[in-house]
């Protein structure tokens, strides 16, 4: 089977023989509902391929969807003239790259039409070129923008790019708001919908499908879809893993399943890591290793959010999860919309969506990016110090798992912090949070809050942390809270743990260990 992997046109896909999940028919009924629609789904989620596959159907190329759903129901194939802006090809760290790739992309639609400019004003050469499509072939035109807010997205932080863009893009995107009767449909995807682009505030006809539930399914691999495709793919992996088919299935379920566009809709699976996957043979965390989320550490460089809120249920409301107004104050959406949260429940009467890591892909990677950040290690000792503080926990050499997080803290500074006495907590959870993988971490009981509990096979650790107080007060309060009671008929060694750190030194200050 030839996996598509990297192949974003839809024509090479089809020529070339590639595995294709068919969409078409949520193609057709778009074509056939509405005009104006936007799109947003996370980096690497079929967007592009959605997009090329729009441009072909407009341009009646039936042949290349021979086979497809859309065969047998579209009856007529007539061809349109399609204006497509890829807004992908570019890093735009500069002003001036936006200006180029609008250029280029003005300059190949007036060459194709024998369009000669009038002005040098971008947004009224594009609502020149629109007017003359529309005028020289007789038929209106199909619009399809793709990631419409890369320029944006890849400079939240710098708002004096940001704010550039944003009025460049708002111009050039405005010239849509009069030319619906030039227009025969319009597609924009993005990331995220950014507040206030007048694509969004103009366009009051613009259908955003984002978290429509008729339309999650538009890109991804559903589980029904994952079976029916690509059980060969799944028997192959299991073979090479050593699994049983349905522990195959089992493993990609936890590892890329799990997003979810819009209320009681099914997961979806990454498509980019699941095809990765079935081509390598190995579970790897293949969408993490191809963009981290730099953006959204930029953000909490700025932000008071806790992050430790993450694995917990975080909570918004409709209005907030569609937009993104105030990306400082408010970062919540903005993990949703690029693919870090996804939607665990929704409440109907409150209309507020509880939001979770999708899968352990997502989560594990997340956490192993920004644990160069909270905590201060060098990144590339990252894994290896984890798997020092678990072979610890797991032998039962708490003295060696305490000179382990000391050796972390000591003499390092943070590249986020907001003062280090949440700057140490939460680099506590991310370490906490990783160490899952290898034991069991929890932080709640029935008796109060246990900072850190920690269980393997043969032990307990029950683990009390001071912010500038005394490790022995951490130890007293694991012994005036019950803490240990919970455990007094188990039969595995438990371990008292007291910390003390020091927000002066920002280190790890002193520890005591009782039996």
């Amino acid at each position: 089977m030839l996996y598509p992997i990297g192949i974003q046109n839809f024509e090479k896909l089809r020529e070339g023989g590639f595995s294709y999940v068919d969409k078409t028919a949520l193609i057709h009924r778009l074509a056939s509902s509405a005009t104006y629609y936007f799109l947003s789904r996370p980096r690497r989620f079929g967007k592009s391929l959605l997009v090329s596959t729009l441009e072909s159907y407009f341009k009646g190329k039936k042949n290349l969807f021979k086979g497809l759903a859309i065969e047998r129901l579209e009856k007529d194939w007539e061809e349109y003239p399609v204006l497509h802006l890829d807004l992908n090809s570019s890093r735009y760290m500069e002003p001036k790259e936006l200006d180029v790739v609008l250029q280029q992309h003005l300059n190949n639609w007036e060459a194709r039409y024998g369009i000669t400019p009038k002005y040098e004003d971008l947004p009224a050469r594009f609502n020149d070129v629109i007017d003359a499509v529309a005028e020289k072939t007789g038929k209106r035109v199909v619009i399809l923008i793709d990631e419409y807010d890369k320029p944006i997205v890849n400079n939240i932080g710098n708002d004096a790019l940001t704010d550039y863009y944003k009025k460049t893009l708002q111009g050039f995107y405005g010239v849509l708001k009069a030319k619906d009767g030039q227009i025969r449909f319009c597609f924009i995807t993005g990331v995220s919908k950014i507040g206030k682009l007048s694509v969004f505030s103009t366009l009051n006809n613009l259908t955003d499908i984002s978290l429509n539930p008729d339309y999650a399914a538009i890109c991804g691999i559903s589980e029904k879809e994952l079976r029916e495709c690509f059980d060969e793919s799944v028997q192959e992996l299991a073979r090479s893993q050593e699994m049983t088919v349905e522990e195959c299935y089992s493993a990609l379920k936890a590892k890329y399943d799990g997003y979810h566009f819009g209320e009681n809709t099914d997961g979806m699976y990454n498509p980019f890591s699941v095809l990765n996957t079935f081509y390598a043979r190995r579970f790897s965390d293949y969408w993490f290793e191809t963009g981290t989320p730099t953006l959204l550490v930029n953000v909490m460089k700025q932000t008071s959010f806790d992050i430790t809120t993450l694995t917990d249920n975080v909570i918004v409301s409709v209005d907030d999860l569609n937009g993104m107004q105030d990306i400082v104050n408010k970062p919540v959406p903005l993990f949703f919309q690029t693919g870090y949260l996804t939607i665990k429940a929704y409440d109907k009467e409150f209309q507020e969506f509880t939001l979770g890591f999708p899968n352990d892909e997502v989560k594990n990677g997340f956490l192993k990016f920004i644990y160069s950040y909270y905590v201060p290690v060098n990144p590339a000792a990252g894994n290896t110090t984890t798997s020092k503080l678990a072979r610890a926990l797991r032998a039962g050499k708490p003295e060696e798992f305490l000179n382990v997080l000391d050796t972390i803290f000591s003499g390092a500074t943070y590249l986020i912090e907001i003062n280090s006495e949440k700057s140490f907590q939460q680099a506590m959870y991310i370490i906490m949070e990783l160490l899952g993988e290898y034991v069991e971490a929890e932080r709640h009981t029935s008796n109060g809050r246990i900072d850190l509990l920690l269980q393997t096979k043969d032990y307990i650790y029950i683990v009390e942390l001071k912010i500038d107080n005394t490790a022995d007060a951490a130890l007293q309060q694991i012994e005036d809270k019950g803490y240990a009671r919970p455990f007094a008929g188990d039969l595995r060694k438990l371990f008292k743990i007291g910390v003390s750190f020091s927000t002066k030194d920002r280190r790890i200050e002193d520890w005591k260990i009782a039996e």
